[in-house]
């Protein structure tokens, strides 16, 4: 077991997918992403030292996001299998490191066909992926909620929230704006996270934005590293390239924040981690173990009696994309009638 390395946020530029023709110019252009990914991870070890054994890559970084295309379009363009050789490609990466290597990709699943999930995922050094985390909160794609009583049959809730138990701590995934859903996180902690890493896409401002809040609450409340890797901007798409460009950063257990980056691609945003110091920390009583001092049972009857966004809306294979905004418009109407809006 290791108890301190470096961990690397890094922070590279996306090339959408969005405006190419098929599926083969789309997987052409994913190549040559991981391929830049690669020289860009070796020259960045290279500088930290081969104390670096864990690097995060961004949200979206290998084919941006959908912008219109339908589920059926973008799955066929832009998603990956599950057993996909671009997944053995970015193993590669990580065998030849020996690294953990994590990032987050649109994945199709043949137990649900005519749908995608966002998918988080961590190879280790041998390449093996260790773990697969389905986005779980999402105003436009299809999560494992949507589908939730066939998907728990398929993967069990050990599948909607995993944790991959290394030899650099547990690790565990959220994407992108479920940073800002604390039960998520919480989740993850009391199944034994210790390691949140947080690939995402999003608007980087000098002043405090909901996230950067969220990433210091989910520290802090969980007593876990938080390594948040946002994208350096994104070409090849309508929207301006520097909308979702900076600040990558790394958290710790205390919610210091140890280290960050500003806009453009960089390996600045690295840190080390304590996994010894951190574990000490949650073993000792006092008013700043939070997690220690939690009593879920004060919260079950709560959130047993809640009728919020309904689970099981695509088990009928709906795929059309305004089902997403419908959905939470109705959700909004409930909770105005129960009086909690």
């Amino acid at each position: 077991m290791i108890e301190s390395f470096r961990a690397l946020a890094l922070q590279v530029t996306c090339t959408a997918v969005n405006r190419l023709k098929n599926r083969d110019e789309a997987r052409s252009r994913i190549q040559a992403a991981i391929d830049r990914i690669g020289v860009q991870i070796a020259a960045s070890l290279a500088f930290i030292g081969p104390e670096c054994r864990l690097v995060l890559l961004p949200e979206y970084v290998l084919t941006g996001y959908p912008m219109g295309e339908s589920l059926e379009a973008w799955g066929e363009k832009a998603c990956l299998a599950m057993d996909d050789p671009l997944y053995d490609t970015l193993g590669e990466i990580a065998q030849k490191h020996r690294i953990f290597l994590a990032g987050n990709a649109y994945e199709l699943d043949p137990h649900f066909p005519g749908l995608y999930f966002q998918t988080c995922f961590v190879l280790d050094p041998s390449g093996s992926m260790v773990l697969r985390y389905r986005r779980l909160n999402s105003m436009f794609a299809p999560t494992p909620h949507d589908v939730w009583e066939r998907y728990l049959d398929c993967y069990g809730l050990d599948g909607v929230f995993p944790i991959a138990k290394t030899e650099i701590g547990n690790l565990a995934a959220v994407a992108s704006d479920e940073i800002l859903f604390p039960e998520v996180a919480r989740c993850l902690a009391l199944r034994g996270a210790e390691i949140l890493l947080h690939p995402t896409s999003e608007i980087f401002s000098p002043g405090r934005s909901p996230k950067d809040v969220a990433k210091i609450a989910r520290a802090v409340e969980n007593a876990v590293y938080v390594v948040s890797a946002n994208t350096a901007g994104i070409t090849e798409s309508p929207i301006p390239g520097s909308s979702t460009d900076g600040g990558s950063k790394i958290v710790d257990y205390r919610g210091l924040v140890l280290a960050d980056t500003g806009p453009g691609e960089s390996m600045a945003a690295f840190a080390d981690i304590d996994l010894a110091s951190m574990r000490r920390f949650r073993r000792q009583p006092g008013l700043n173990n939070l997690l220690a001092r939690q009593r879920p049972e004060l919260y079950v009857e709560c959130y047993r009696q809640a009728r919020m966004y309904p689970p099981n809306t695509m088990l009928e294979g709906k795929t059309d994309r305004q089902h997403f905004i419908q959905t939470q418009r109705e959700t909004i109407e409930q909770l105005a009638k129960l009086g909690v809006i």
